[in-house]
């Protein structure tokens, strides 16, 4: 089988890490490996592993991964930059010889590897003036300046974010279009790229989740947040606001109770779920496959349709 681009998507907790995993060993067996390369934006942080469900080294079958604990939670990771950084490993590994497969459930970062897509201009200088006048006057002067260039975005953002506010206006002035969303008509950036999806049922998925987050804090996600917070972690413009580990900074400084930030991680991840979903529906050409529902790759290695097709 000629190599080609996998790309596994689907909400968070139905299983795309195992999927990716026991792919990867099916195509291996059918004489060609792969190796995996992360599209989970916060997978991309070093030491942000309970909270993020990352995969242990000892945990993945001896399979290369790529862009895993590449970025400091001090430091802040774009999909602008997560693009090519992406694109130059997955090159690398089809010239190889190898399949790669891309994994994650961040659907901007997966769109900007699959899909020839282009994100709107950014100019460091403006987004720290910006960033300075936000921290000193607040974002309101910010939105409505934003309104005068772009009512529609300004509507939309989401004015209690002063880092969203910043970045719309940044994106208006600069002559951009700040609503980053799929295109209507997406051209593949590899014509040769299948798309696996992977489903459950809501009810089923909500207990998967909830459970999820309660095993989080049992398996000690204060005290990974609290060796984090030495490496920058408070400071992390998106490390910072990640769900469970805003919640867990809170509970560390006494402004939740354990119960109410297992509660509000709970809430927050059975809403990003449900963005997930609806975004990854608008994907053209995907092959849905059931979670959990015992061996989900069988067939899928003998071929079947390209994405081209």
């Amino acid at each position: 089988m000629t190599p080609r681009l996998w790309a596994i998507v689907g909400a968070t907790g139905t299983g795309k890490s195992e999927l990716s995993l026991d792919l990867a060993q099916r195509l291996a067996e059918a004489g060609r490996p792969a190796e995996i390369v992360n599209a989970d934006a916060m997978q991309l942080y070093r030491g942000m592993d309970i909270g993020t469900a990352k995969l242990r080294p000892e945990e993945r079958r001896g399979i290369p991964h790529h862009l895993f604990d590449v970025v400091e939670p001090a430091e802040e990771a774009t999909v602008a930059r997560y693009q090519p950084a992406a694109r130059a490993a997955i090159e690398g590994i089809l010239a190889r010889g190898r399949h790669a497969i891309l994994v994650g459930g961040s659907g901007l970062y997966v769109s900007g590897v699959v899909f020839d897509f282009r994100f709107p201009p950014r100019d460091e200088a403006l987004r720290a003036e910006l960033e300075a006048e936000v921290a000193e006057t607040g974002p309101a002067a910010l939105l409505e300046r934003l309104r005068g260039l772009d009512p529609v975005v300004a509507e939309a953002v989401d004015a209690r974010n002063p880092r969203r506010v910043v970045r719309a206006l940044e994106v208006a002035l600069l002559g951009g279009d700040a609503r980053a969303t799929l295109p209507s008509d997406p051209v593949p950036w590899l014509p040769d790229t299948r798309i696996l999806g992977v489903r459950c049922e809501r009810a089923e998925l909500v207990g998967r989740l909830d459970r999820r987050v309660e095993r989080m804090w049992a398996d000690g996600l204060l005290d990974e947040v609290r060796a984090l917070i030495p490496r920058g972690i408070e400071r992390g413009p998106t490390a910072s606001r990640a769900i469970g580990y805003a919640q867990a900074l809170a509970q560390l400084r006494g402004e939740s109770t354990e119960a109410e930030a297992v509660a509000e991680t709970q809430a927050l991840t059975r809403r990003y779920a449900r963005r997930q979903v609806s975004w990854f529906k608008r994907y053209p050409g995907v092959e849905w496959l059931e979670a959990p529902g015992g061996d989900r790759v069988a067939g899928i290695v003998r071929g079947g349709p390209r994405f081209a097709d």
